[in-house]
């Protein structure tokens, strides 16, 4: 794909993710004109997580993909999240439930809501194991992974591949391999966690690309999603770390016992705030450049002008495109960080000391 057909391509994209934004917003606004444009609510419907799939909203008509609903109230519940929005109160085996701001909460058959001065219900809230438009999403971008590098793996002849994509992946693939998997890790002991870091590398890279297909839902815009790749990262690093790495974590050689008692507690404190900090950096990173083009498309019908629509456009697509470079970019870091923090795990400190 040259420069030009990739052009047109986001062009593409980001006017039907304009149209689509902007359909939804005025329908919103046909039911509720007397209320004002609330940014940070339309914003934080969009990027949050919900049990239905919508696709397009066009005259009140709402075409969306409906998601299984998994509830445990003294016994499963199963529903279709359509149950919710075709009726008031859904009636289930063990009891009365209502969607109340897509959380679902027990009441009774009138669907009576307790709530309290900040508007949040005091119901009780069953255990929801329900499928959201996020897990629909991971379960879709792994499928299409599989479906890539399966088909990548057949299409090389001769141990030369021949097809533009796969070319494309294998790039990236020898690039990790030589520039952080190798260098971090080292070469006697980065085979077996190579195919770790491109699981992540990849899994977090199509996921943040699909985020930015009209709505598709912000998967890595989810701190709980984040932050469980950030613990699978955790538990990895610390169950293959040496017995040197922790001797050298806990028992530092050639440091007063006085000193130790202050560094003990700093480096432990320091191996439960690392996982945090890679959550935090690439959910913060994903989430900012979604707000930032909302913003923008907000102001339009705010100010509702010609000079609003040429500003939020021209923007909107500036930072659509730099989001893409973003997406590879956060992939990479995240990638890298993960390579830094196992090589730092593994390395036999003593060894290293006597080579000097």
């Amino acid at each position: 794909m040259n420069l030009k057909k990739l052009i047109q391509f986001l062009l593409f994209l980001f006017f039907i993710k304009f149209l689509l934004f902007a359909n939804n917003e005025n329908q919103k606004d046909n039911n509720i004109k007397k209320e004002k444009l609330n940014i940070s609510n339309v914003i934080t419907e969009h990027l949050g997580d919900s049990h239905e799939w919508l696709i397009i909203n066009i005259m009140n008509k709402k075409i969306s993909i409906p998601l299984p609903i998994v509830l445990w109230n003294n016994g499963f519940e199963f529903f279709t999240s359509t149950a919710f929005f075709k009726s008031n109160v859904i009636k289930g085996k063990h009891g009365y439930y209502k969607m109340f701001s897509d959380k679902i909460y027990n009441t009774n058959k009138n669907g009576k809501l307790l709530i309290d001065k900040k508007g949040i219900p005091c119901n009780r809230k069953p255990l929801d194991f329900s499928m959201t438009k996020n897990v629909a999403s991971i379960f879709l971008s792994s499928i299409i992974l599989c479906f890539i590098f399966l088909k990548m793996k057949k299409r090389y002849k001769y141990n030369q591949i021949r097809w533009k994509l796969g070319i494309f992946l294998e790039a990236i693939i020898l690039f990790i391999r030589d520039e952080i998997a190798i260098p971090y890790i080292g070469k006697k002991k980065y085979k077996k966690f190579f195919p770790f870091l491109l699981t992540f590398f990849f899994f977090i890279l199509i996921n943040n690309i699909m985020g930015l297909i009209p709505n598709f839902p912000n998967v890595t815009g989810n701190i709980n999603i984040t932050l469980a790749l950030s613990l699978i990262m955790f538990f990895v690093t610390n169950i293959n770390g040496s017995k040197s790495y922790w001797k050298h974590t806990f028992l530092m050689p050639n440091v007063p016992k006085l000193i130790k008692l202050i560094l003990i507690p700093i480096e432990l404190i320091g191996i439960f705030i690392r996982p945090f900090t890679l959550a935090i950096r690439l959910f913060a990173n994903i989430t900012a450049g979604h707000i930032i083009i909302l913003s923008f498309i907000c102001l339009i019908f705010i100010f509702k002008n010609i000079f609003a629509i040429g500003f939020s456009i021209t923007f909107s697509l500036f930072i659509s495109i730099l989001e893409i470079m973003v997406s590879f970019l956060q992939s990479f870091i995240f990638t890298t960080i993960s390579a830094l923090l196992i090589g730092m795990s593994i390395k036999n400190y003593e060894k290293q000391i006597q080579q000097k």
